[in-house]
């Protein structure tokens, strides 16, 4: 869809499914995906953007809860295949899981230069009060930002209620309001009001290298979370998984866990299993760091691996690719705390 005969921007914009593609059948009043080839109709808005627009959708939407690594795989592949036409991509998206997609997309996209904007909405786009227009237009004017013929913000990003974040920063906080994601740890990358202001010094640099796409995950990887009150015997049942490889161990405060020797038994019991563990706080601010208290200092002694600052959803899709490129312990350990694409200090 040719939106202006001098377009400044070519932009490809990605339906996987979620809310934002919603409207109201008229004859039975239920909820339907609308024809994203008509997408002008149901945002005209989008007519006064001066780019060219192109949509793709995925024949059968997938709610955001069925989201998997296969369909991060479709959506990269969509990106690579088209990456030479557009000068940006939007991704439409359920919330629930939009902040695991953008974390495994920015993982998986390397030496990426261009933006990649992840929105949806908590309302569909065909009710009254729908935050899901505003999503869209503002997500396609970052995508298609430049300033000096370059793209502004060359990551993966979200974008949602006036706020762009970086991709691998967010958590969905909120089921309820239109803020639905925070950044805590990480300043935003943008703020859209009258204007949208970017924080130049936080986004990040291109590369200018070819882009690279990396297709093998693990996902023989699981959380466990802490608790006051885990028993020995569960900790015992969750490491006996089969196939288990890696751990993100859910800790307390600044990634304390309990000092009881049972516990540190298990632990190493299943470092000795050649099972990685990845300490990541459950604290939505802040940071790991092993050893600043004594419920700390084993960890880092049998092994754990510190994830410093790293989001939940980032620590997750971080291990299956990691797990995916490598096989030796020592190499995997080492991956986890380089960092790949702003996704930790």
């Amino acid at each position: 869809m040719n939106k202006s005969k001098v377009a400044q921007s070519k932009i490809l914009i990605i339906y996987t499914g979620g809310t934002i593609g919603m409207i109201t059948d008229l004859e039975t009043g239920a909820l339907k995906p609308f024809d994203f080839n008509q997408i002008t109709e149901e945002v005209p808005e989008l007519k006064k953007i001066p780019y060219q627009l192109e949509t793709l959708f995925f024949k059968e939407p997938i709610d955001s809860s069925n989201v998997e690594p296969e369909t991060w795989l479709k959506i990269a592949g969509l990106i690579e295949e088209n990456y030479c036409k557009y000068d940006g991509f939007v991704i439409l998206h359920g919330s629930d899981t939009m902040a695991y997609s953008a974390s495994a997309l920015s993982f998986m996209l390397r030496n990426l230069d261009k933006p990649v904007v992840f929105t949806g909405s908590q309302l569909p786009i065909g009710v009254i009060r729908t935050d899901g227009k505003e999503n869209l237009v503002t997500a396609i004017e970052i995508a298609g930002a430049k300033l000096n013929g370059k793209p502004i913000v060359p990551e993966v990003s979200v974008y949602f209620e006036y706020k762009l974040y970086r991709g691998n920063r967010t958590t969905k906080l909120n089921a309820e309001h239109f803020e639905a994601f925070e950044s805590f740890d990480y300043p935003n990358l943008a703020n859209a009001g009258i204007n949208i202001d970017y924080n130049f010094g936080k986004i990040l640099k291109p590369t200018n290298k070819p882009l690279q796409v990396y297709r093998n995950f693990n996902q023989n990887v699981a959380v466990l979370t802490l608790f006051p009150g885990i028993t020995q015997g569960f900790v015992r049942h969750f490491f006996n998984a089969p196939d288990l490889k890696g751990v993100v161990l859910h800790t307390f405060g600044s990634g304390n866990a309990l000092s009881r020797k049972w516990f540190l038994d298990e632990l190493l019991r299943a470092i000795r299993n050649d099972i990685i563990l990845f300490n990541v706080t459950q604290c939505k601010k802040g940071e790991v760091i092993q050893g600043r208290y004594e419920t700390s200092k084993g960890l880092g002694k049998i092994g754990v691996v510190s994830g410093r600052d790293i989001t939940l959803e980032a620590a997750v899709t971080k291990m299956m690719v990691v797990l995916g490129e490598q096989t030796e312990t020592g190499k995997i350990k080492s991956a986890l705390t380089q960092v790949f694409c702003g996704e930790m200090k």
